[in-house]
């Protein structure tokens, strides 16, 4: 379409105006649908800062960015061996406490984790475990841990996240290794229990594993607690008037933390050293962290809260959510930085056994 003429005094009022009047912007790199619109919308209304989302989908991808030396990141959303890569490659900025008052609604044990030993550059956003989801209407045996998951009685029935660390893990429970254990010794020991798990698996997908667990493309899976709560609670929580699902149907999926073993994963805010906007990314790490606001994180995504005032505000039925709340008497390991070396041995198995696959 043909645009109209302006003359060269309109033009410099127009778009002088608007050079005058530029929003301030915050640059967000997190991960894909992490971050509920609600909340950056509120920020932006009660900030006027504008911020710009763009979406990671592993934390491999985030890092790559940052080091190639890409869009200038203000606010960055790094899981916790991410986090602590990051930091040692002196990539993030230490965090101003004075700026980031809700911080103290944080509960203790999600602080000084392995990653961030000192708090010196990272906050606690959700809190997630993988675990087992059962559809007990379909799979009557009791299930309690990756053996039985992968006894070969489901095979092709399986949907399972896809991610190379996450299973190998899981074989390494088995074996009675740490899950920080990453050696090539210890990757050939798993070798052959993960060539028999794969073979049995029908749907790799780490974006949204509910999704075959609800239409019943898989009757049993390994997935994200939090895809796990979503499966578990009423759809009327997160969709208003188009319920489809009621509560009781919504309790067939059983929600299991393997009797091998267990972690957590913890997903961070960070501030990139090369953030242009470091007042702004302070602002929002704060915002986050305001009990109202990180309650709304959780009603979208329902991980596991970290901040105990934002868990005030939660109703009885979410904290009963077996997946946003497992109970648990091991204390979780979580994930430490590998390195590069050790990173590439775990992607190629990985690679080669989805290859024979």
């Amino acid at each position: 379409m043909k645009k109209p003429h302006l003359t060269a005094a309109l033009a410099a009022l127009i778009f002088g105006a608007g050079a005058a009047g530029a929003a301030e912007e915050l640059n967000l790199f997190a991960w894909s649908e992490y971050v509920p619109q609600k909340v950056i919308r509120g920020f932006t209304k009660e900030t006027g800062i504008k911020v710009n989302y763009e979406e990671f989908a592993s934390c491999e991808e985030m890092i790559a960015k940052i080091n190639a030396g890409g869009t200038a990141y203000d606010v960055i959303q790094p899981s916790d061996y991410a986090a602590e890569a990051l930091a040692k490659e002196n990539l993030l900025l230490p965090l101003d406490p004075a700026k980031i008052p809700n911080a103290k609604n944080l509960l203790p044990e999600y602080l000084g984790l392995p990653h961030d030993p000192h708090g010196k550059f990272t906050v606690p956003y959700m809190i997630g475990s993988v675990g087992i989801v059962v559809n007990t209407q379909k799979i009557k045996d009791p299930v309690a841990g990756y053996n039985d998951l992968f006894s070969g009685k489901y095979k092709n029935r399986i949907v399972v996240v896809d991610d190379a660390r996450e299973l190998l893990v899981a074989a390494l429970y088995t074996l009675g290794k740490s899950i920080n254990d990453i050696t090539p010794e210890n990757i050939e020991l798993a070798r052959p229990i993960l060539k028999k798990w794969l073979s049995q698996v029908k749907i790799f997908d780490s974006d949204s594993p509910k999704n075959a667990l609800r239409s019943g493309e898989a009757d049993i899976g390994l997935v994200w607690s939090g895809e796990a709560a979503l499966l578990w609670r009423s759809e009327k929580h997160f969709e208003g008037k188009k319920l489809k699902v009621t509560k009781n149907e919504n309790k067939k999926f059983q929600y299991v933390l393997a009797s091998e073993g267990h972690h957590i994963f913890v997903d961070t805010l960070a501030i990139p050293k090369t953030a242009k906007n470091p007042d702004a990314a302070h602002k929002f790490i704060n915002y986050i962290l305001r009990p109202d606001v990180s309650r709304l994180v959780s009603a979208e995504f329902p991980y596991t809260n970290p901040n105990a005032a934002a868990r005030k505000l939660l109703s009885p039925d979410e904290l009963a959510n077996p997946a946003s709340y497992p109970a648990s008497s091991i204390k979780p390991d979580t994930f430490r930085d590998l390195g590069a070396g050790k990173n590439a041995l775990v992607d190629k198995l990985y690679t080669d056994l989805k290859a024979d696959n």
